[in-house]
């Protein structure tokens, strides 16, 4: 991560103040570390861009999508390889899905979080959580 600079907190403060339904459903749930009990902190900097959502003892970067995101695919690829170039995970989420089920965006965030420690040996916190399926688990349990 580059040095902080006062611009980085003014940035950083109004783009949290401008934060999402979504952004702000999800945030939520990370700020009560109901991720494994990962640490999440919001909107802060890498390199020239700012993650949505940043755990930063697993380099691991949460990304909400909403329809601005659609118009510039080529825009998101450059930021994600140059976060994945910077060491980090990313994991993207669309705005509908946080939304929609947010139960299920948790827990593939919450076994990413299993996932990345258990690579580095790290002890698990979690309540059992394992690699996520794919597509979302639906909204609800089901």
């Amino acid at each position: 991560m580059t040095d902080w600079e006062p611009r980085d907190t003014q940035r950083a403060r109004a783009l949290r103040s401008a934060a999402t339904p979504a952004e702000r459903a999800l945030w939520r749930h990370l700020s009560r570390r109901q991720t494994g009990g990962a640490k999440f902190s919001r909107q802060l900097p890498v390199g020239r861009y700012y993650a949505d959502f940043l755990c930063r003892e697993l380099a691991l970067v949460v990304e909400c999508d909403g329809f601005s995101h659609d118009l510039r695919p080529e825009h998101d690829a450059h930021r994600d390889a140059f976060m994945r170039r910077a060491g980090y995970t990313v994991l993207r989420f669309a705005n509908a899905d946080v939304l929609g089920n947010t139960e299920g965006v948790v827990y593939m965030i919450a076994a990413e979080v299993e996932r990345l420690r258990s690579l580095r040996g790290q002890r698990s916190v979690s309540d059992g959580c394992q690699a996520h399926p794919q597509p979302l688990p639906p909204a609800g349990g089901e």
